[in-house]
């Protein structure tokens, strides 16, 4: 693939203070710790304080990754890459590059695997830059998100795949036995239905061999990305819960959390930043066999949501001793959770999610828990070949795409006319006429003046509304090529989006196989903070 890139602030897609954080903005530094460059990581580094247990982290990866090998399942060409990977998170050395996100089915938009390209490259800059170092990229499965509603569907040429389910609970648990239309008509939308393919075989195991969404998950991303040293983890484990427990009994109970994010969105806001997610007074989940409810206090007695569940503040503390897993942290302590059980330097996040963490830093310190560098994943678009062709007769630029269609329409037809479309010498004509009206009137009467600038300000008025005109007939001869725009705006930019925040990557994988991975390894990156547009 050819890849040309452009400044994120040219696409029009991403909020201000994304770009501001970029462009490293002074009023937002109390709000990270350390900048998205070479120069912030070696910083981190220097100062780095781990404070998760590594060989239990490697025994629960381990334990986790290894699952398929024990139900039977061919183990995947990957599996001793992962194992090396897992092993090396033991050594004091070693750091995780982290990026997460929903179980979405079949890998949900392109952005999910975006998010993952971007750790596994930075981790081999990173590695480049620090060789005494290992840097290990992982990607965290959110199993106990409960809002099924938001990963039981993908987009794939223009088609919606839906797993028509009612689910309710932490979406890791629930078994995918119910998929199979979902599966039959993904593999009929690529085209390989009753084909023996690549994909078609990952997906078949994944949603047929396993009895939980989060596993059926991690089989399918490894055999994407195992190659590339990805590892995979799913929080919702006793263990890891149970080294996390004196932050969940503490800040339920003392609700500090909702205290320091509370304070730190009251001055974003007042920088004009749009907050993503606001805190609860208590922000853990009660986590059951389909059920995650929110814990609240109430008449002394913490509650939780619609279930007759309740506890003393001693019974809570004994809970949260011997079932830790029942717990589960919400968005915004999710990250806190992530940060205290890796050896974590780095979290990659979309827009939303990089603006959202900067709501949380102040809570980090008072728990006294490094905060990781953010990184805005990398973004691209895609562009098949039939469109390239297309765009390339148009003679329109990879930042021309980007624009409204009505714009790439008229500055197309400005540029391609054989006629002059403007009337800017004949506005300047006026311009100098008007003035010379000016100064007649003030000889005649000093208060006309304004009311001839009122009449030049009605007739500018009319006269860009007559180039409009000229414009809007001129584009009724170039009918045919003008709807060309429309259609490529409609192909790479579904319902006026980004490509990346709807279509799957299934087609674009049949086509290429990994060699679509490996170019977007390649052409991706990380600290260089470019949109890249991709061209087959």
């Amino acid at each position: 693939m050819d890849a040309a890139c452009i400044d994120y602030k040219e696409t029009g897609f991403f909020s201000q203070t994304v770009i501001d954080y970029l462009n490293d903005v002074p009023e937002l530094r109390p709000f990270y710790s350390y900048r998205p460059t070479l120069k912030g990581f070696a910083e981190l580094l220097e100062n780095k304080k781990v404070i998760a247990d590594r060989n239990l982290l490697a025994d629960v990866l381990s334990e986790q990754y290894f699952r398929s090998a024990k139900s039977g399942l061919p183990a995947l060409d990957s599996s001793e890459l992962v194992g090396t990977q897992i092993a090396r998170l033991r050594s004091p050395d070693a750091f995780t590059i982290t990026t997460g996100h929903q179980l979405n089915i079949f890998t949900g938009p392109l952005y999910f695997i975006y998010k993952i390209v971007t750790a596994i490259k930075l981790c081999r800059e990173l590695k480049e830059a620090f060789p005494d170092k290992d840097f290990v990229p992982v990607y965290w499965m959110a199993s106990e998100d409960h809002d099924f509603a938001e990963i039981n569907y993908t987009n794939i040429g223009g088609k919606k795949v839906h797993w028509w389910y009612e689910a309710s609970g932490a979406t890791g648990r629930i078994n995918p036995d119910t998929m199979r239309q979902a599966i039959n008509q993904y593999k009929g939308v690529l085209g390989i239905d009753g084909h023996s393919t690549e994909l078609g075989e990952i997906v078949e195991t994944a949603y047929t061999q396993f009895d939980k969404l989060a596993d059926a998950t991690r089989y399918l991303v490894n055999a994407i990305f195992g190659r590339y040293g990805l590892v995979i983890i799913d929080a919702d484990d006793h263990r890891l819960k149970a080294s996390f427990s004196p932050i969940i009994e503490r800040d339920i109970i003392e609700q500090n959390s909702f205290k320091h994010i509370s304070a730190a969105n009251e001055k974003l806001l007042d920088l004009g930043v749009h907050i993503q997610v606001n805190p609860r007074e208590i922000n853990f989940f009660y986590l059951g066999d389909q059920l995650r409810e929110r814990i609240v206090f109430e008449d002394g007695l913490y509650k939780v949501m619609n279930t007759e569940i309740s506890f003393s503040e001693a019974e809570l503390k004994q809970e949260i001793a011997t079932s830790p897993e029942r717990f589960s942290p919400n968005v915004v302590m999710r990250p806190l959770y992530q940060e205290c059980i890796l050896p974590n330097i780095a979290y990659i996040g979309g827009g939303a999610e990089v603006v959202y963490w900067l709501e949380l830093k102040g809570n980090f310190d008072f728990y006294n828990v490094d905060f990781p560098i953010l990184i805005l994943r990398n973004s691209g678009l895609v562009i098949p070949k039939e469109a390239a062709a297309k765009i390339k007769s148009m003679e329109l630029s990879p930042a021309d795409l980007f624009k409204s269609t009505d714009e790439i329409k008229n500055n197309w037809v400005k540029k391609h006319s054989s006629h002059d479309l403007s009337l800017s010498e004949e506005m300047r004509e006026l311009e100098r006429v008007f003035e010379k009206i000016k100064l007649h009137a003030h000889k005649v009467d000093p208060t006309l003046p304004p009311s001839a600038a009122a009449v030049q300000a009605r007739l500018k008025h009319a006269m860009d509304n007559f180039q409009k005109k000229l414009i809007k007939a001129e584009k009724r001869n170039y009918h045919t090529r003008l709807e060309q725009i429309e259609h490529i705006k409609e192909d790479l930019f579904p319902k006026n989006s980004l490509q990346e925040r709807t279509e799957n990557f299934g087609l674009s994988f049949v086509k290429w196989g990994h060699l679509f991975i490996e170019e977007l390894i390649r052409n991706f990156e990380p600290l260089d903070f470019k949109f890249t547009v991709l061209t087959e």
